[in-house]
């Protein structure tokens, strides 16, 4: 599989150039699977809730969502997108998972970060894995990092590429995923934004980096802090059936639920 990130800065509230923008840098790209940033068609630090819904996205109503579609049927790719989704008065943070016929997936971030709780709904849906080119594809957003739960989760359910839409402004994420996928001998790839946000509540500066880390934590590409990128590499996702971590260990078979029960009462 071919299967990488594309790393820009969004533009707040500029949806038509930030989607114009995608459809630029991925117009002739040979891929199999493209993540892109959290929130990437609508910048990311609104100031309230009714600014998060101003601009947000109907999917079943979205002329940026059917571009992109458009661009993954005419490439015969896959692309995780982060976007703001409006489902009536909800608003969510969420990941679109797109493919050539359209929208097959969509993922709501359940771990908020900060002030996002003041402009979002608590995702409610649950990890589940989806099959694109019979490679198995978990979706988590930046701050799902922070619970190793969301990782392991998606694993126990065969999941060989983790996609991490992102825009980070914490310092240790990139580092911590290496360990998600020690744990879970799992490929990650996170797109993260760069650049910074300047609105009336405050600025955030966001880390760039964007990743993607083989099963055992191997880095294989890191971009750049503040710079656009598009990375591309060959993968096997079979490398990922492999949970073995020594000769006798295994990182899910050697799991002793029943030691682990209070992680259901709490």
């Amino acid at each position: 599989m071919k299967a990488g990130f594309y790393q820009f800065r969004p533009l707040f509230g500029k949806a038509n150039q930030n989607c114009q923008k995608i459809i630029s840098a991925l117009e002739n790209v040979d891929a199999d699977l493209i993540v892109l940033p959290e929130l990437a068609l609508s910048g990311y630090y609104f100031k309230d809730k009714s600014e998060s819904l101003k601009y947000s996205e109907d999917p079943q109503n979205s002329k940026h969502l059917d571009s992109l579609a458009n661009l993954a049927n005419k490439n015969n790719l896959h692309l995780v997108v982060g976007f703001a989704e409006k489902q009536g008065e909800q608003c969510y943070n969420s990941a679109a998972l797109i493919g050539p016929n359209g929208i097959e997936h969509i993922y709501r971030k359940v771990h908020l970060f900060n002030e996002e709780k003041f402009c979002f709904d608590p995702g409610d849906t649950p990890f589940i894995v989806n099959n694109i080119k019979g490679v198995k594809i978990g979706m988590m957003i930046c701050f799902d990092w922070v619970f190793p739960e969301v990782t392991r989760v998606l694993a126990l359910q065969g999941a060989q590429i983790i996609c991490q839409p992102s825009n980070l402004v914490l310092t240790f994420c990139q580092q911590t995923m290496l360990a998600r996928c020690i744990e879970n001998k799992v490929f990650a790839i996170t797109a993260n934004r760069y650049g910074t946000d300047k609105r009336p509540q405050g600025s955030l500066k966001f880390t760039g980096m964007s990743q993607v880390v083989a099963p055992g934590g191997k880095l294989l590409h890191r971009a750049a802090s503040q710079r656009d990128a598009l990375f591309v590499t060959d993968i096997n996702p079979k490398d990922a059936d492999n949970k073995m971590i020594t000769e006798h260990n295994g990182v899910l078979s050697d799991r002793r639920p029943e030691f682990y029960s209070l992680l259901n009462n709490l």
